[in-house]
């Protein structure tokens, strides 16, 4: 997962890695920083053997760069990486439009390029890995996991907070009155697990 293909591959990911991973050590610091690049390396290899033939060879260490740059665009989505001018036209390319354009080249070339040495291949394992270990950070807007989790966290506290004789009032009663309506098979999971905690609750 540290190998490079040709030296421009290992010129491109060094310049990538130095010039947006200064921003993110900095934030993260260095422990996250470095758990970060290894699981992008990994998610790079894992996405390698999900998504290409067994006969493709991967050159994996784009799984972790790509991984910085999800961060990168996590954390600082409207920072411009690219910013020239002339008196014609001017080009900006933010942080959040380079992903894009990496994301979508790597697409393309999945679909195109499947044989052989590969480097292509580690982009969409590394991104994900990145984005999942980012958020699962706290960075960026909640992903729906986290809302799930904090949902049933909040929910367990409010429980717990709760009085014996409130929370039959508000959590029993109404599916005592459901299953004397409909019968105990229209309760849900998420009903069913209520009435399990009941037996604890009371205890």
């Amino acid at each position: 997962m540290f190998l490079h293909d040709s030296p421009w591959h290992f010129v491109g990911n060094t310049l990538i890695l130095y010039l947006l991973g200064r921003d993110i050590e900095s934030i993260l610091g260095q422990r996250h920083f470095l758990y970060l690049f290894l699981v992008g390396a990994m998610g790079g290899e894992f996405g390698h053997l999900f998504l290409m033939p067994p006969d493709a060879l991967l050159y994996g260490a784009t799984g972790g760069v790509v991984a910085v740059l999800i961060t990168y665009t996590t954390l600082l989505p409207e920072m411009e990486l690219i910013a020239w001018r002339s008196r014609f036209f001017g080009l900006h390319i933010k942080a959040k439009h380079f992903a894009f354009v990496v994301a979508f080249l790597s697409l393309v070339m999945l679909m195109i390029d499947r044989h052989g040495a590969l480097i292509h291949s580690a982009i969409p394992g590394g991104f994900a890995a990145g984005w999942l270990y980012v958020h699962l950070l706290g960075y960026g807007h909640p992903s729906w996991l986290q809302r799930k989790l904090w949902r049933r966290r909040s929910n367990a506290e409010r429980v717990e907070r709760m009085t014996v004789a409130e929370f039959i009032e508000h959590e029993i009663d109404p599916l005592l009155e459901k299953i004397s309506r409909s019968g105990i098979q229209s309760l849900t999971r998420a009903e069913r697990r209520i009435l399990a905690q009941a037996r604890g609750k009371v205890r």
